[in-house]
C-alpha cells in the first residue's frame, strides 16, 4: 500500500491509499462521514477489492490526513474529482466508484455530471441529507459505533459549521448513466433502506439492488456479510 497526496481544485490537500498491482482497472472507495481510508473497515474493504483491482481510497476533506474541513457533501465532489483525473492521468482503461453513506451519495452525484466512470456501487446511499434519519439512539448504531471505536479516527475528524447548498441524489439520480449497483440494510438505523429503493427505482442506467434484510449501514453490510458482500461487488464490476 502506497501513501498519495493529491490536490483538489480548491488546494486542499487529499489523504489516498493506494493498492496497486500492476492492474488496468481501478476502484475509487469514497467513505462516508467519520471513517477514514485508515479505518479498520475500510482498510479490509480496499483489500478486497485489490484483490482484483488497483484501488484508490481517499479520506475526504476534514477526515484522517486530509486537510480542510468537512462540508457534509457540498464540497467533497472536489476530493473525488481529483482522484477520478488522478485515476485517469495514470491511464486506467476502466474507473469504477464506490461509496458507503455519504460517499454512496457523492458517487451518484459525481456520475450525474461527468460520464467518465464505468460502473458505480453505491451502499446505503441517501435520497435528500436533509431527510436523513440518524437514530443514533438505536441499539443498531450506537452498538456498532461503539464495536468500531478508534479514538485516532474520532480524533481526526473536523466538520465545517457554516451551512451550505447541498445537491441531492435524488434530484439527478435520473442522469447516471453508468449501471449502478444498489445495496441497502433494511434495518439500518442511520439511512433508512427507502432512500435506496427509492434511487434505484428513480434510476434509469442498467441497476440492481441488493438489501440484506438483517443488514445496517454502510460498511457494517461488508463486515456482517463479507463473503457474500465482496462476491457481489467483484461479479458486478466484472459482469
Amino acid at each position: 500500500m502506497e501513501e498519495l497526496e493529491i490536490i483538489t481544485s480548491d488546494n486542499i490537500s487529499i489523504a489516498v491509499n493506494g493498492y496497486f498491482g500492476s492492474k488496468n482497472e481501478v476502484v475509487i472507495v469514497a467513505p462516508g462521514w467519520c471513517m477514514t481510508k485508515d479505518s479498520d473497515a475500510f482498510r479490509q474493504i480496499s483489500e478486497m477489492f485489490a484483490s482484483e483491482y488497483d484501488v484508490l481510497t481517499l479520506d475526504f476533506r476534514g477526515h484522517g490526513k486530509s486537510q480542510g474541513f468537512f462540508t457534509f457533501t457540498s464540497k467533497e465532489l472536489l476530493d473525488l474529482d481529483s482522484v477520478v483525473k488522478y485515476a485517469k492521468n495514470k491511464g486506467y482503461s476502466k474507473i469504477y466508484l464506490a461509496g458507503f453513506s455519504l460517499g454512496g451519495g457523492l458517487v451518484l452525484i459525481y456520475a450525474a455530471q461527468n460520464n467518465n466512470i464505468d460502473k458505480l456501487i453505491a451502499v446505503s446511499p441517501y435520497t435528500d441529507f436533509n431527510k436523513i434519519e440518524n437514530h443514533m439512539w438505536k441499539k443498531e448504531a450506537w452498538l456498532e459505533t461503539f464495536r468500531k471505536f478508534e479514538l485516532m479516527r474520532f480524533m481526526s475528524i473536523r466538520p465545517d459549521i457554516i451551512p451550505r447548498k447541498k445537491i441531492k441524489p435524488v434530484d439527478i439520480i435520473k442522469e447516471v448513466k453508468s449501471p449502478t449497483l444498489f445495496v441497502a440494510g433494511k434495518k439500518d438505523p442511520t439511512v433508512f433502506s427507502w432512500h435506496t429503493k427509492e434511487l434505484y427505482n428513480k434510476a434509469q442506467c442498467e441497476k440492481q439492488f441488493k438489501l440484506y434484510e438483517n443488514g445496517i449501514h454502510a460498511e457494517d453490510l461488508f463486515l456482517y456479510f463479507k463473503e457474500d458482500f465482496s462476491e457481489m461487488c467483484i461479479n458486478w464490476l466484472k459482469k
